[in-house]
């Protein structure tokens, strides 16, 4: 077959989870003789990079990534945020993604690369998006109000106001709802996120498919004894932002001065946060690392700690840190996160400082206890968020709607109960 991706960001221009996602999934087709295309904004990454630097990056093999700049440099993006529309890149989109040889096209993040409108494009082709963020829901795209709390009830305006972005007018023009008709299927990492675009009103086949890692993502270090450290310490990763809750964290390091905490990651909030640890000699900033830097940094820690104070979709650091058999301290109201790590037996969960103390005291002195939850979140890992399994779901539902198409016309209306029920039928509200 024939794939082509369409994002914001990628490869060296890129943050963090959408990214990696699109990296992986690419990557994995390919392997399996798929010919993917990649098109993703550089005028995008431009606009909004402020300091991050651009990570080292090579296409997997057989993946082909065409990087869109326009002449208008970073107005391209604020127009497509403006209008909901590929506007200044349109035409090198259609020209990728409306070729006839294209069998699928996969949506991935769309907000400064097209907005809603690109999905217009590809009629052809069975097309698909995944939902990274809550983009579709959320004009600052977390549902984190006011950079100060998660949001419950919208005040999309006011929020924008706030967060010194300009409302997005066509939000209000059904342009959104008009854009995910053209859809066969919306794609979450989460149940959780799934559940919370539908009780927002989202009306598309909606279908829950698990993000996954590439079966050399650790490079078999889960198999050896973890590096010897003159003290025990717990990890955190991620872009160091506000919302990531790092801040909460790290003020806590003082009441555990026989722990060590190493963040790695890079960030705009960086220096409040390092302003944050300065008199805590157990608090460490590792920097922008690599895969293999980053998984045995995992490998190493008594737990990781993912602090984030929005609600993730996914949150990829969880899955990273079950690859090599290390098990996870979350919010309980972190989203997807309560979904994939507390409730998947592979971690714990904690509502208050205390109880995250708690938590990380257990998992630095409780041996046998971090031994059950690694068993079973590297359990996880390898079944149902292994690469074969990401892939099985992935053709079953392509199949599904090509049957689909075959019988009932262009969209698909039903979905099938398939692997096992991650992908469901959806309701009468669906759409």
């Amino acid at each position: 077959m024939r794939i082509c991706m369409v994002t914001t960001f990628f490869g060296a221009h890129s943050f963090g989870g959408d990214a990696a996602y699109v990296e992986r999934l690419s990557g994995a087709l390919a392997r399996r003789g798929h010919e993917v295309h990649v098109a993703h904004c550089v005028d995008a990454f431009e606009s909004v990079r402020g300091r991050h630097p651009l990570r080292p990056f090579e296409p997997p093999p057989g993946v082909t990534v065409h990087p869109l700049r326009s002449r208008f440099g970073i107005l391209s993006p604020i127009a497509t945020q403006a209008t909901g529309r590929p506007y200044f890149k349109a035409e090198a989109l259609r020209g990728l993604i409306d070729d006839l040889r294209t069998d699928v096209v996969h949506f991935h993040n769309i907000s400064l690369v097209g907005g809603p409108a690109v999905l217009e494009l590809g009629a052809h082709a069975i097309r698909l998006m995944t939902a990274h963020e809550h983009w579709l829901i959320c004009p600052m795209h977390l549902l984190w109000k006011y950079d100060r709390r998660r949001c419950e009830t919208p005040e999309c305006v006011k929020c924008c106001l706030v967060g010194r972005r300009p409302p997005q007018v066509w939000r209000s023009t059904g342009l959104i709802d008009r854009s995910l008709r053209q859809l066969d299927a919306l794609v979450f990492p989460s149940r959780h996120a799934l559940e919370e675009h539908r009780r927002r009103g989202i009306g598309a086949p909606l279908v829950h498919l698990p993000y996954f890692l590439p079966d050399d993502w650790s490079g078999g270090i889960e198999d050896e004894d973890p590096p010897e450290s003159a003290r025990p310490y717990v990890a955190a990763a991620g872009r160091l932002v506000r919302m990531k809750g790092f801040q909460r964290l790290i003020p806590l390091m003082k009441y555990l001065p026989e722990v060590d905490l190493r963040i790695a990651g890079t960030g705009p909030f960086e220096g409040r946060l390092r302003a944050l640890a300065a008199g805590l000699p157990n608090v460490r900033f590792e920097g922008l690392l690599g895969r293999e830097e980053l998984a045995r940094l995992f490998h190493g820690a008594r737990a990781v700690v993912v602090p984030s104070l929005f609600p993730e979709t996914f949150g990829y650091v969880v899955l990273e840190a079950f690859a090599v058999r290390t098990p996870v301290i979350v919010d309980a109201e972190g989203g997807a996160l309560f979904e994939n790590a507390a409730l998947s037996g592979g971690g714990l969960a904690y509502r208050s400082d205390a109880e995250l103390l708690w938590s990380i005291r257990r998992l630095v002195h409780d041996d046998e206890l971090r031994d059950e939850l690694s068993h079973a979140g590297y359990s996880r890992r390898i079944q149902e968020w292994s690469e074969a399994a990401h892939l099985d779901r992935y053709f079953d539902l392509i199949a599904t709607i090509r049957a689909g198409r075959a019988s009932r016309g262009p969209h698909l209306p039903r979905l099938g109960e398939l692997a096992s029920g991650s992908l469901r039928e959806p309701t009468t509200a669906d759409g």
